[in-house]
């Protein structure tokens, strides 16, 4: 059985100050590397899972610092490409007490930006995959970038070869003039497994949902609205057949409630599950960045260690996006025996 995931975007430089310092303040920057689908490959490999990244980097040392950094924590980089000026990058100021986080992206003209099809050679990345993973996020960077990340998708279909995909709308980046909603949508309907945040799944399906206001772990889900809410769901979708909604109130800045729900199906004609995990209560929280694609990684390594337990790979899913809140940067480094103890 093949089990290589596949995971596809673009390797990111981020800047923060240290202390919470505003991005206005002090002298010193710290740089991680991260960016969703290197987020996504570094957590399947530190679990032991066969993940290939793939992308494009400036041949510079950033750039190769870059493949550098993910190769030492076990991710395949042979097909990443190397071309172009820069890497993309971001300045991320933390969320402290009431002041939420700021993000600012510098990501126009990067490397992987300037993407086209006919560039990566997909019938040889994914001969031997399982699973090829996709985001929002690279559609979203340009034109070229999105037509390419639809040549992947198209080659995956023909080789019969699993299409995960992570909603990831980000406004911001949206600037080439395409109708974000319209592409992600078209997405959609080529994916079999997708994670979004509850706010994503109400952008892209236009229709409200039951409030997660969680500020303890005895809070009461509406799972019967939440069930119509995914039947309508998967009607308009139905060759998805695991849909993953990662739920967070933030309390405070370093207290977050979260929770999930997996929707389910054992083929697209049904019959259909909605399963919920627990709700954690997250005292302490270090990081967020990165909690979603801990999300999608956790989900994807489950499907395979556990193919027949729905149950466990939601709540497996839950238990390693709880722990990313623990760890700084983008990388979830939480292993498979810290994740089953959080279970």
């Amino acid at each position: 059985m093949k089990t290589k995931i596949v995971t596809f975007g673009e390797l990111l430089l981020r800047f923060s100050k240290l202390d919470h310092q505003r991005l206005s303040q002090g002298d010193y920057f710290t740089c991680k590397y991260g960016g969703s689908e290197a987020n996504v490959a570094v957590s399947l490999a530190t679990l032991g899972d066969h993940v290939e990244y793939v992308s494009r980097l400036p041949q510079t040392p950033v750039g190769r610092a870059g493949v550098m950094r993910l190769q030492e924590l076990g991710v395949d980089c042979r097909h990443v490409l190397y071309g172009g000026q820069r890497i993309g990058t971001y300045y991320m100021e933390p969320a402290a007490g009431m002041r939420s986080a700021k993000v600012i992206y510098d990501r126009a003209n990067s490397a992987c930006s300037e993407l086209k099809p006919g560039m990566i050679p997909w019938r040889s990345i994914l001969k031997d995959a399982a699973v090829l993973h996709v985001s929002g996020i690279t559609p979203a960077i340009s034109q070229s970038a999105a037509d390419a990340t639809f040549e992947a998708l198209d080659i995956a279909d023909e080789m019969g070869v699993k299409v995960s995909y992570d909603i990831n709308y980000r406004k911001n980046l949206w600037q080439y003039g395409a109708d974000p909603r319209e592409t992600l949508k078209r997405m959609l309907q080529r994916c079999d497994m997708m994670f979004g945040d509850a706010i994503e799944f109400e952008w892209i399906c236009q229709r409200k949902q039951p409030p997660f206001t969680a500020t303890d772990t005895a809070f009461e889900m509406q799972m019967d609205e939440y069930r119509e809410w995914f039947d309508d769901l998967h009607r308009e979708f139905p060759r998805c057949t695991k849909w993953l909604m990662g739920m967070r109130n933030m309390v405070a800045s370093s207290r977050h409630l979260l929770t999930a729900l997996l929707y389910t199906a054992e083929t697209p004609d049904g019959p259909y599950r909605l399963l919920k995990a627990p709700i954690n209560d997250i005292n302490g929280v270090v990081d967020p960045s990165g909690v979603g694609d801990a999300f999608m990684a956790g989900l994807l390594h489950a499907i395979i260690a556990y193919p027949a337990d729905d149950q466990q790979q939601v709540d497996y899913a839950l238990a390693a996006s709880t722990l990313k809140n623990t760890i700084p940067g983008d990388f979830n480094l939480a292993t498979d025996e810290e994740i089953l103890d959080i279970i």
